[in-house]
Order: C-alpha cells, then sequence, then structure tokens
C-alpha cells in the first residue's frame, strides 16, 4: 500500500466521523413539543372564568326571560357561562349544581327551588371556594351565601295591597287571600308586605277574609310570626302552580255563600295563579266583579289587563335583576365585593342584598310600563290603546 493511499483512506474515515456526529442528538435538546404538558387556554375580554346558573324550571315565561338576559350580559362581557334548569325538583337542581362545580366554576348563581333544600349545594359549592349568589329567592339555613340579588319583597307584597286598598269602597269587602309555595321564602315575604299593608283596613272592616280561618284567627295582629305565616299560607298556598290555584279557588267559593262573594278583592301571589284564580272567579255566577292583583308582568298577564281580566301585575324587570346578578359575579371574578343597598337574613347569617326596583301596572300604565320601556313589544297584544 502506498503512503498517499494510506493518507486518503484516513482522510474518508474521518470525514465519515464527522458526518455521523454531527447527525446525532445533542445531550442537551429540549424534549419533542408534543410531549409538553398542555397550556391554559386564553382567557376572553371579561376573564373567561366559568359562571354557572341553575335556575327553575323551563316552562314557565319568566325564567325564560331571567335566562335572555344572562346570555346577553355574560356574551358581552366574555365570560363563559352555563345556565341549567332544575324543572321544579330540588334533586335535580343539587345534582345541576355539582355538575357545574364539575366545570370548574367560579361563581355560581342559583334560584333556588326549595329555600331550604338548597342549603346542601350552597354548602357543597363553598366547599369547592365558588362564590355563592342566591337569585330572586333567599337560600335558607347556611351561612354558604355570599351575596343575593333579589326585588324588594316585602315592597311587591305591600303594591298588590295598596292596589287593593285603593279600589275599595264602604266596609264589609269580601277579601280572598292566596299565596306562593310554602317552600319558597319569597312566598312569605310577598305575603308579609301585603299583611301589613291589608291588617288596618281588615281590623276596621273595610275587608272581610273569606277563606282563610287562620287568617281571620289572627287578623287582629299587625305583624305576624313566620310561625302564624306559615298556618296562614298552609290554608292558601297555590304551590306557585296555576292547577293547584284554580282548584283551591274553585274549592273556596264552593263552600262561600252568595253573600261572601258579589263585588270581591283578591290577593294573588303572581301573575299565573292571577289568571287561574280570576277565571275560577269570572266563572261563578254569583260573583259582580273581582279587583285581583299579580306580579311578573307575563306577556298572558298583560293582555288579561288590557282585556279587563287582570286589574293589575307588579313589574320586576328581569333585565335589571340579571344585570344586578351579573354585576355580583363580576365583582367576585375580580377579587371585589359586590355593592349592597340592604341585607335579609337566612336563618343563620344576614346576607348582604342587592334590591331591584318595582313598579305597579295597571291598564293606565300599561302602555308605559310594559311597552314603551321595551320590556315586550306592541305587536304581541291586541286592543293596546
Amino acid at each position: 500500500m502506498s503512503r498517499n493511499f494510506a493518507r486518503n483512506i484516513i482522510s474518508v474515515l474521518m470525514l465519515l466521523s464527522i458526518l455521523v456526529a454531527g447527525c446525532a442528538p445533542a445531550a442537551t435538546t429540549a424534549a419533542p413539543q408534543a410531549t409538553t404538558a398542555p397550556q391554559a387556554t386564553t382567557a376572553p375580554s371579561g376573564g373567561g372564568t366559568s359562571v354557572g346558573i341553575v335556575l327553575p324550571t323551563k316552562s314557565e315565561p319568566r325564567w325564560l326571560q331571567d335566562q335572555a338576559a344572562f346570555q346577553k350580559y355574560m356574551a358581552a362581557a366574555g365570560y363563559q357561562a352555563e345556565i341549567l334548569f332544575s324543572e321544579l325538583s330540588s334533586a335535580t337542581e343539587k345534582t345541576n349544581v355539582e355538575s357545574l362545580l364539575s366545570k370548574g366554576i367560579k361563581v355560581l348563581i342559583i334560584c333556588p327551588q326549595d329555600a331550604k333544600a338548597a342549603a346542601a349545594a350552597a354548602d357543597e359549592a363553598h366547599a369547592a371556594g365558588v362564590k355563592v349568589i342566591s337569585y330572586d329567592r333567599l337560600i335558607l339555613g347556611t351561612n354558604s351565601v355570599d351575596f343575593y340579588v333579589t326585588f324588594d319583597s316585602l315592597a311587591v307584597g305591600a303594591a298588590q295591597a295598596q292596589y287593593l286598598i285603593d279600589h275599595a269602597s264602604g266596609k264589609s269587602n269580601p277579601l280572598y287571600l292566596y299565596a306562593g309555595a310554602a317552600s319558597d321564602n319569597n312566598a312569605f315575604l310577598f305575603f308579609e308586605g301585603a299583611w301589613e299593608k291589608l291588617q288596618p283596613k281588615i281590623a276596621d272592616g273595610t275587608f272581610v277574609i273569606k277563606n282563610s280561618a287562620q287568617a281571620v284567627s289572627l287578623q287582629s295582629n299587625p305583624k305576624l310570626t313566620r310561625d302564624q305565616e306559615s298556618q296562614i299560607i298552609g290554608q292558601i298556598t297555590t304551590d306557585w302552580k296555576f292547577d293547584v290555584a284554580k282548584t283551591l279557588a274553585e274549592a273556596n267559593l264552593t263552600a262561600a255563600s252568595a253573600a261572601d262573594k258579589g263585588n270581591v278583592f283578591i290577593l294573588a301571589p303572581n301573575d299565573g295563579t292571577s289568571r287561574s284564580i280570576a277565571d275560577a272567579f269570572a266563572a261563578d255566577k254569583d260573583v259582580k266583579s273581582y279587583i285581583v292583583t299579580g306580579q311578573d308582568a307575563e306577556e298572558a298577564s298583560v293582555q288579561y289587563i288590557i282585556d279587563g281580566k287582570q286589574s293589575m301585575t307588579v313589574l320586576k324587570d328581569v333585565r335589571t335583576l340579571a344585570k344586578s346578578a351579573f354585576d355580583a359575579a363580576d365583582a367576585y371574578l375580580k377579587g371585589t365585593t359586590p355593592t349592597s343597598n340592604g341585607k335579609y337574613n337566612n336563618g343563620t347569617i344576614d346576607v348582604p342584598a342587592a334590591q331591584a326596583p318595582i313598579v305597579s301596572v295597571d291598564k293606565s300604565n300599561v302602555k308605559a310600563a310594559i311597552i314603551d320601556s321595551g320590556y315586550w313589544p306592541a305587536k304581541d297584544f291586541k286592543g293596546l290603546q
């Protein structure tokens, strides 16, 4: 082998060594990107923190309004919110809350189906570090409620009672009392507000109670204890159900004499029950006229007011209520405290509250309060002046 040939072989071997070294991975090369831990999703403009909302039922127009308002406010702020309906079941309500908690919500807005039963769901949310906002109805018997968003429920009852008083004349006017569900704290508050207005007019003989022996036995009491209210509501509850309200009204009318009818005054707790009760009284030949209250300004009841079949309703603008709840949730998500203008005791703690305003509506102001405000469109009604 010549010396030049050996040198060439060595050169080739050295070149191959360099090439092989260049192809091998360096010891300090980072792990492949595919095996890195997932990165957090970029938060949208409003913060992107999940808000869970639990409402009672899709079967009542009122709660669909709340749903639409929440969707509008949450979407505008960029918050990811999920709305579930409990369909009048406390068990479903608790399942809904647990489902939302599993999705990592930071704020729970809940309108309880049963004020006491909902305490367990609130406790579970609090244990997970979630802020709890009680919506429209107050959760009772727990310290796991951070905030309460409501209309002034006492003022609602007072407005209903005042309407009856303003339209009564003379003495011995037949008065029929009805209330919401005994499981709903608001039913007690509505009735309390109404009773404190009506009681002086019952005491002076303007009104005579016709359908509750318990209310008659307590009619000298300007204020009622919770237990006393419970005794009365047990006799006059509609359970917020239209069929229950109609059946109860028909039973009351069957038991009443013709002298107990005539020109009657009816405290009905909300619009749905008001329409059912009004239909029952309108069908009784011994009822000459009736004044009946309501609340919620449901479309069907606005039409009833236009037609003269329901006397009044209390407008509780759910757009305002949902905005108050959104503002409270927004404050918590930003690490601040919501602004309150009242407080309610839930049997365990005083819960700070934001109270939204109410408006008494009858035929004289239905257009201004309902149509001109944009609450409902004029095209949905017949005979509107």
